[in-house]
């Protein structure tokens, strides 16, 4: 028989007292509150650190470098050309994919400024974009960006990396959820600078991976069927590409620079845009430069092949070790290499699952080592002094001890 419910009795509640929110409640209202003071903070550091690089690069007297000259002359002498329809002709600084026509062009949609002025601003927004993607995943990334960048001084504001960084960072974030809108992104970015293609690297097996390359070739092979019907020299680069020699910067060169100081012959030239070394050997290093890329290319390939545990972080660590790989092994490691790798690095810091924080935070010396050696300290990196020496051993040294990082840990997590 069921039992007849005894009514309870209600004590009505002291005159003047309330009611307090739940614990729970409470504690999402203290989330939120926190969340919003490091949006702030966040912002506010951002426009701080921005507009300090901002002053640097027009000042632009550090060093002997004259950062912003590339812009000044050689970005707009290309846009003159794009205009008109055609790539640069035998030009040998023209070494990039013929995407990059997109951002080189982009300025023109701000004609009330000067050609270097709008480049800036657009260079600004890029930057703005990341952050604010990086926010919205997790603010440990973002704020490894918004405080890193600033250590290259005024080079990020000067050089198109940060927008192809941005295509980048938006298609990883997105690869998750819509796998199709990463792949496109990724297929955008590597007809701008090619690199971004490896962000694909670590998509899971099955649907995510089918339609995220998919979406990228379908992307990439619509862009550059465009590009050849709207611009004439559409593929000149290639020419210029593979005759690139060994930079005084990579870590060939750096073999170089110490194989000097102790009596080699070599010298650092001008040549295909940037100063490379020219004497007995360079071949040979440019050749096994070559031949690291390829066998990082092959791990890359076996890592795929024999992974078997996912997590929501490994393509983030995935695209991290690929890209710094395939820069380690380089014959050219510009600065602005690093943009790259710090905006690839603060998307890792976005996942807890990530395996890759160590690598991921000696990018923040490397990079700090990267703006002494350009522009501040340049003329000891081309005469070979012991400081540009020196220089050029810690910031390469750092890199390849963050790859080594890098491979082991997701060897470790994955395999």
């Amino acid at each position: 028989m069921y039992r007849a419910m005894t009514p309870q009795r209600i004590t009505p509640l002291p005159a003047g007292h309330r009611l307090s929110p739940r614990p729970g409640l409470r504690a999402a209202d203290d989330y939120d509150i926190l969340q919003s003071r490091d949006t702030v903070a966040l912002a506010a550091v951002w426009a701080i650190t921005r507009a300090g690089m901002l002053a640097l690069l027009v000042v632009d007297r550090l060093g002997d470098s004259g950062v912003a000259g590339e812009v000044h002359t050689l970005y707009r002498g290309w846009f003159e050309q794009l205009v008109h329809g055609t790539f640069p002709l035998n030009d040998v600084t023209w070494q990039y994919p013929p995407g990059a026509a997109l951002v080189l062009l982009s300025p023109a949609a701000l004609p009330w400024l000067t050609y270097f002025q709008a480049f800036v601003v657009i260079v600004l927004v890029a930057d703005a974009t990341i952050t604010r993607a990086l926010a919205r995943a997790g603010l440990p990334g973002a704020w490894l960006w918004v405080c890193a960048l600033p250590l290259l001084l005024n080079l990020p504001l000067a050089r198109y990396d940060v927008p192809v960084t941005a295509v980048a960072v938006l298609g990883l974030l997105a690869l998750a959820r819509r796998p199709g809108l990463g792949g496109a992104l990724a297929g955008l970015g590597a007809m701008i600078k090619v690199w971004p293609v490896l962000t694909l690297l670590g998509t899971p097996r099955g649907r995510t991976t089918r339609a995220a390359w998919g979406s990228a070739a379908a992307t990439a092979v619509a862009l550059l069927a465009v590009l050849v019907l709207c611009f004439s020299h559409t593929l000149g680069f290639l020419r210029q590409q593979s005759a690139r020699g060994v930079q005084i910067e990579s870590l060939g060169g750096t073999a170089l620079q110490l194989a000097r100081a102790v009596g080699w012959s070599g010298e650092a030239r001008y040549q295909y845009g940037a100063f490379e070394f020219a004497g007995p050997y360079v071949s040979s290093v440019a050749r096994l430069s070559l031949a690291l890329t390829a066998a990082a290319f092959c791990w890359l390939l076996l890592w795929r092949v024999k992974a078997r545990r996912w997590n929501p972080a490994t393509p983030f660590d995935a695209a991290f070790t690929a890209v710094l790989l395939f820069t380690v092994t380089s014959r050219v490691i510009s600065p602005q290499y690093l943009i790259w790798l710090l905006g690839l690095a603060a998307v890792c810091l976005t996942a807890r699952t990530t395996v890759q924080r160590p690598a991921a935070l000696l990018m923040v010396p490397a990079a700090a080592v990267s703006a002494l050696a350009y522009p501040l300290h340049y003329d000891d990196v081309i005469a070979g002094t012991p400081l540009g020496c020196a220089l050029m051993l810690v910031r390469n040294g750092l890199l390849l001890v963050a790859a080594f990082l890098a491979c082991r840990g997701l060897w470790r997590a994955t395999v």
